[in-house]
This record gives C-alpha cells, sequence and structure tokens, in this order.
C-alpha cells in the first residue's frame, strides 16, 4: 500500500510543472480597431537656390546698319540678247543605238497618229424622196473631204427637183482649222441649175456652238456684183443608243435681186425640218421627217409669177451615210 501511495505522490509532482507552463494560455480575444493617427506630410525640402536673382537681360548690341539706307535707283536687269537662237539639235541619241533609218520611220508614224495622217470621208447627209401635195421630189446634201486635222479639200454639193433637177451647186474648198472646233473656209461654188447658172467665191466657216450644235455659215460674192448668205444649223438629239432626234433650219440671204433666176433681194427663203434616223450602224441609217419650205419678199412675187408654189410642207423618207 505504501508503494501505491509513492507512485501517486510521484505522478502529482511530475505533472505540476506540465501545467504551470500553460497557465493563463486561453482562446484568443478579439481586438477592438482602433483609429490610426493622421500621418504627417514630409516638409518641402528647402529650396537650394533660395537667395538667387535673375540676372538682367544683357543689353542688345547696337545695329551696324543702323541709319543706313537703300540707294534711290534699281538695279536694272541685264538687257536680252538680239544674237539668233541656236538651231534646234538635228541629231538624235536613238539613232546610235537602233539606227538612222529604223528611227526616221519611226519618228514618221509617231507624226501620222499625232495629227500628220491624211485620211477622208464621204458622205450624204441627206438624201431623200419627198411626198408633198401637187407632186413629188427629191433632194440631197453632202459632201468630201480629204487632209489632215489642220488643212482640208472639201467638196460640197445639194440641190432639189422633181421631174427635172430644179436647183444643183456644188462647191470647192479649202479648209483650215481655226481652233479645235472651228473651220475656216474659202473657194469656189458653182450653180448648176437654175439657168443661167451663176459662180461665187464662197468664204464660210464651219463650227461647233456648245451644246454640240453644229452651225454652218457661208458668204457668196458673185461676178456681177451680188451678194449672198447662208446659215444653216443642226442638232441631235441622241433618244437612245441608236435612235436620233434631228431638228434642222436653214436660211438665205441676198444683198440685190437677179431677176434670171428669180431671187429677191432681203430675207429670201427658209426650211425647217425634223428628222428621226435609226443607226444599224453609224455609217447606215435610213430616217424619215417632215420638211417645211417657204419663200418671202420679192423671191416669193418671182414665184408666184412663175406659177410656182410659195410654201411646200413635204413628208420625208432618206438615207444618212457615209464611208
Amino acid at each position: 500500500m505504501n508503494r501505491y501511495f509513492f507512485l501517486a505522490a510521484l505522478s502529482l509532482g511530475v505533472a505540476t510543472p506540465a501545467f504551470a507552463q500553460h497557465e493563463g494560455h486561453g482562446a484568443p480575444r478579439v481586438q477592438t480597431p482602433q483609429t490610426p493617427a493622421p500621418q504627417q506630410q514630409p516638409a518641402a525640402p528647402a529650396d537650394q537656390h533660395s537667395g538667387h536673382a535673375i540676372p538682367d537681360k544683357p543689353a542688345e548690341a547696337p545695329d551696324q546698319h543702323a541709319g543706313h539706307e537703300m540707294g534711290g535707283e534699281a538695279v536694272d536687269p541685264p538687257e536680252a540678247g538680239n544674237d539668233v537662237p541656236p538651231d534646234a539639235p538635228a541629231e538624235f541619241a536613238a539613232d546610235r543605238f537602233f539606227g538612222a533609218g529604223d528611227m526616221s520611220r519611226a519618228r514618221s508614224i509617231l507624226r501620222d497618229e499625232h495629227g500628220g495622217a491624211l485620211t477622208y470621208k464621204i458622205m450624204g447627209d441627206m438624201v431623200e424622196y419627198q411626198s408633198q401635195k401637187g407632186g413629188n421630189g427629191y433632194s440631197w446634201n453632202g459632201e468630201a473631204w480629204f487632209g489632215g486635222d489642220i488643212d482640208r479639200l472639201v467638196i460640197k454639193t445639194e440641190g432639189e427637183g422633181g421631174e427635172n433637177i430644179e436647183r444643183a451647186e456644188i462647191q470647192a474648198l479649202y479648209s483650215r482649222a481655226w481652233d479645235h472646233v472651228t473651220d475656216l473656209q474659202i473657194g469656189i461654188r458653182q450653180d448648176i441649175e437654175p439657168n443661167p447658172s451663176r459662180t461665187y467665191l464662197a468664204l464660210g466657216f464651219d463650227t461647233l456652238m456648245p451644246y454640240w450644235f453644229e452651225v454652218e455659215g457661208s458668204v457668196y460674192i458673185g461676178q456681177r456684183g451680188q451678194v449672198l448668205g447662208r446659215l444653216d444649223g443642226s442638232y441631235d438629239f441622241q433618244l437612245t443608243q441608236r435612235l436620233v432626234l434631228q431638228p434642222r433650219a436653214e436660211v438665205n440671204f441676198a444683198a440685190k435681186d437677179d431677176t434670171a433666176i428669180g431671187l429677191g433681194s432681203g430675207f429670201s427663203d427658209a426650211e425647217l425640218g425634223l428628222r428621226l434616223r435609226y443607226e444599224f450602224q453609224r455609217e447606215f441609217a435610213p430616217y424619215v421627217g417632215v420638211s417645211w419650205e417657204r419663200k418671202f419678199g420679192d423671191t416669193a412675187g418671182y414665184a408666184r409669177a412663175n406659177g410656182e408654189r410659195v410654201e411646200t410642207t413635204s413628208v420625208v423618207v432618206g438615207l444618212r451615210a457615209w464611208y
């Protein structure tokens, strides 16, 4: 029994220091947050340049040219000389590499492609049959030309008739381009009918007005001092790619009477027409239309005296073609 008592006392003695080590230990306690103390802004560092003064702006040096003035007389530019300029170079650098003969042919082709070529055109502008009250008839108006863009030889002809040719003329003209839309013309007009025939000096122009109005004007000076004038114009309304409506007008004047051919002075006659053509090709276009003609003044008086009609209205069927 003493032995058991001794063991119990020994156990108590060993456990006592262990409990002493954990005395005061318990569950952690919740700490109440505290408002942090305000932080103080650090003091600004001292200005290293405090007390330094900005030096004054140095005085500008005096202008060495102060008080100087330009001379009153300007220097004249050098005069251009009157010497003849040197000739244009006759040698071409390309001749050294390709041969003078080959390059000469190439330059000739280039000149042709830039307006130096000679071309031609033959056109029947109006070749038509006219159905009218009191008798049918026909008329024509055409021209042909040969040349380049600047200089051309132009042949014009027009006329009309019924059973026989009543009026016919032909003109041979030299035409020169005045600008890119106007040609000036000079030449001879020969009237074949009516008899007696007449010959005139012809002066005229052929131009394309703004908005594509084509206008021709001519003055004819006769052998006996007669002066005639003619002005005609037309416009193409492109209704479709192939259908074209063309109004046309022509007026004629005379400075004095010519009783032998029934021509009176002043405003002698006029013609108005409206034609609708269909262009199967640009070079081939049949048409239908209507034409109105009227004589005025003394010309109308001569027509009445000869039993001719003063005014006619015709339904026309014709062809416009060129080559």
